[in-house]
C-alpha cells in the first residue's frame, strides 16, 4: 500500500462512514451539504481541518481518529476477538461457549453505548443549531 493511499483522508472518511452504516446522503444532511459534496470530499486526498472536525463529529469519532484510521487495525481487532481453528461443529459450539475474552464485555458494551449515545446527542444538537439559524 502506497503512502498516498494510507494518508488518503477521503477514503478513510468513506470507510468509517460505511462502518458506521451511514449513507452519503445522511452524512450530507448532518453536514448541511449535498450528497455530491460528500462524494467529492471522499474522493479528496486531503480535507481542510475545520471540515475534518465537522465530519469527525458527524461520524462520532475524532479528527485524529480519522487521520490514524487503518483497515489493518480493524481487521486485527476482529481477528483477535474470536478464533476458531476447528471445522468440527460440535467443537465449534463447545469452544464458543467456553470463549473467555481478555476484556470485560459488559464494560465494553456500556462504553460503546455511551459513545453512540453521545454521538446521537451531538447530532441532535447540531441539527437543532442548524434549524435555529434558519
Amino acid at each position: 500500500m502506497s503512502t498516498a493511499t494510507k494518508n488518503h483522508i477521503g477514503r478513510k472518511i468513506s470507510r468509517i462512514r460505511e462502518l458506521r452504516d451511514m449513507k452519503q446522503e445522511a452524512l450530507a444532511a448532518v453536514l448541511g451539504v449535498s450528497q455530491q459534496a460528500v462524494s467529492n470530499i471522499e474522493n479528496s486526498e486531503t480535507v481542510d481541518e475545520v471540515k475534518l472536525e465537522e465530519i469527525a463529529k458527524a461520524l462520532g469519532v475524532t479528527a485524529e481518529g480519522i487521520k490514524q484510521f487503518s483497515e489493518e487495525a480493524v481487521f486485527n481487532i476482529i481477528s483477535n476477538t474470536y478464533h476458531n481453528t476447528s471445522s468440527d461443529t460440535s467443537t465449534l459450539i463447545a469452544s464458543s461457549l467456553n470463549y473467555q475474552p481478555t476484556f470485560n464485555t459488559v464494560e465494553k458494551i456500556v462504553e460503546l453505548y455511551e459513545r453512540l449515545l453521545q454521538a446521537e446527542k451531538d447530532k441532535v444538537a447540531y441539527l437543532e443549531k442548524l434549524i435555529n439559524n434558519k
